[in-house]
């Protein structure tokens, strides 16, 4: 089975203990990720060009999010500018994703400016030092898309994707506090599934983690992340926060995911998917219909707020 299939099967193997005569008349959902309040534990995970989904593109994407009272991490392939996400929400929670490119200027310029404007974190994409093959790929996009943050600024900061640099190959974990001698946000690593990585990343003082396959479109063949998570969360001993992103569809997913450890899941595909439907509205119904989903599987597990969801919720099918 491959990695997209392992996810679903990651979380079908999961499950729940529901535990009952608990009063759950009022429910809460809301907790924190890196000191900063969410209405609920589902957010946002970075993808790029959203505008081949919605003519306003990212802009509609950090308005839903900005409702819904969530986290939107911005992807370094956003096709609207940082500028004008944050003018379509500026009260809104965002954290930055960056692909770390060879220019370093350029990396240094970008982090500045997302910590000028508002943003809350840094998270750094760390399982893409090559592009995966990807041989389904390779005529999907538009020769004309512009990526709009990664250019000159004579050039009004934008580039043709097809002229854009590669991902810098040559980072590693010594790298890291050069990234933290830039910024005071926090510093999140995307892409960590093993416990070794999980931890380095405690030694070399990370704020937190998003444990990800990055959809198994990176290499494939890789555990679904829901089973990385349980060896991460194991590793860092709850001395950074932990999430997690890929296969989560529904409310129960979203609490097992919780009860493995995990502070938060962040959604991918899904949030496309209602950006194509119906843009920002799109997104917010997406984004409330796992909302209301978790509300109820957290009322049927006899859990009243975030902090009571833990390990004993869930068991591991023998089937």
């Amino acid at each position: 089975m491959r990695t997209e299939g392992l996810e679903k099967a990651g979380l079908m193997g999961i499950r729940l203990r529901p535990r009952y005569l608990k009063d759950v008349s009022k429910v809460d959902l809301q907790t924190t990720i890196q000191g900063e309040q969410i209405s609920v534990p589902i957010c946002i995970a970075p993808t790029g060009f959203h505008c081949l989904a919605w003519p306003d593109g990212e802009m509609s994407t950090a308005r839903a999010a900005r409702a819904a009272g969530v986290c939107y991490i911005t992807s370094t392939y956003a096709s609207c500018s940082l500028e004008d996400i944050v003018a379509a929400a500026p009260e809104g929670l965002r954290w930055y994703q960056l692909y770390v490119q060879p220019n370093r200027q350029l990396n240094k310029q970008l982090i500045q400016k997302v910590e000028s404007l508002g943003f809350k974190a840094l998270v750094i994409t760390v399982d893409v030092p090559k592009i995966g093959n990807r041989r389904y790929n390779v005529t999907d996009l538009k020769k004309s898309l512009l990526l709009k943050n990664l250019g000159s600024p004579e050039k009004g900061n934008s580039v043709p994707y097809l002229q854009m640099t590669p991902i810098d190959s040559a980072i590693c974990w010594d790298d890291l506090s050069w990234f933290q001698s830039l910024t005071r946000l926090p510093i999140i690593l995307k892409g960590i599934l093993t416990k070794e990585d999980a931890e380095l990343a405690v030694k070399h003082n990370v704020q937190g983690i998003i444990v990800s396959n990055h959809g198994g479109r990176q290499l494939n063949d890789v555990p679904a992340s829901i089973d990385a998570l349980m060896e991460v969360v194991a590793a860092v001993k709850g001395k950074i926060e932990v999430y997690v992103d890929g296969g989560v569809r529904t409310g129960n997913d979203v609490l097992k995911a919780l009860a493995l450890g995990a502070k938060c899941i962040f959604l991918g595909r899904p949030i496309l998917w209602g950006l194509a439907y119906k843009g920002e509205h799109g997104v917010e119904e997406v984004l409330n219909i796992l909302k209301n989903e978790f509300h109820t599987s957290m009322t049927l597990t006899g859990c009243r707020s975030v902090a009571e969801i833990n390990r004993d919720l869930i068991q591991f099918s023998r089937l």
